[in-house]
């Protein structure tokens, strides 16, 4: 296997891995607003979506997370210099950041295989934003390495974290004036 091919699983694997972290943390957010309709509607709605994060978590998310992870360890150890570079380490520390937010999706997906998801719809929004968040920092980072000044790098991912936040408390206002239930 070479290199180039390596990179590509890499690249591949960090695809799905976002989409199923994305699509996870939007069905646990529709299974909670689930647990707030009338008991025939909550039912058959809990009992989908009980069934897609089963297998959403265990058929994409996470085989792409630990497939993501070891062709990206193959590719340090095929090149290892990259372990001398500053941007390297910002971007496995995100990595672990993913992996903490993947046990954080794991707690949530055990409640809701016996239940509700204890964290709000808010919350559970909140949430959903994370991976957006480390996807354009990464992406960045990678993209531009050096190029970025690091104090730039922070203020423009704590931006647009505020700007996410901002959008998701307007969301919430709006679906509370019309009567949406709990936001």
């Amino acid at each position: 296997m070479t290199y180039d091919v390596l990179k590509a699983l890499h690249i591949i694997f960090v695809v799905t891995w976002f989409a199923g972290l994305f699509y996870l943390f939007r069905l646990f957010i529709y299974h909670r607003e689930a647990a707030d309709k009338p008991a025939v509607e909550r039912d058959v709605l809990m009992a989908q979506f009980r069934i897609m994060e089963r297998r959403l978590w265990a058929a994409i998310t996470l085989p792409s997370g630990i497939l993501a992870t070891a062709f990206g360890v193959a590719l340090i150890v095929w090149n290892p210099v990259w372990l001398t570079m500053p941007f390297m380490w910002v971007k496995l520390a995100f990595v672990a950041l993913l992996w903490a937010y993947m046990v954080v999706g794991a707690g949530i997906l055990r409640q809701c295989r016996t239940g509700v998801p204890m964290a709000s719809s808010i919350r559970l929004r909140f949430l959903n934003e994370v991976p957006t968040v480390i996807l354009i920092a990464v992406v960045f980072l990678i993209v531009l390495k050096d190029a970025v000044g690091w104090i730039w790098g922070v203020v423009g991912i704590l931006g647009l974290a505020l700007l996410l936040t901002l959008a998701i408390k307007r969301y919430q206002q709006r679906r509370s004036s019309k009567g949406g239930g709990e936001a």
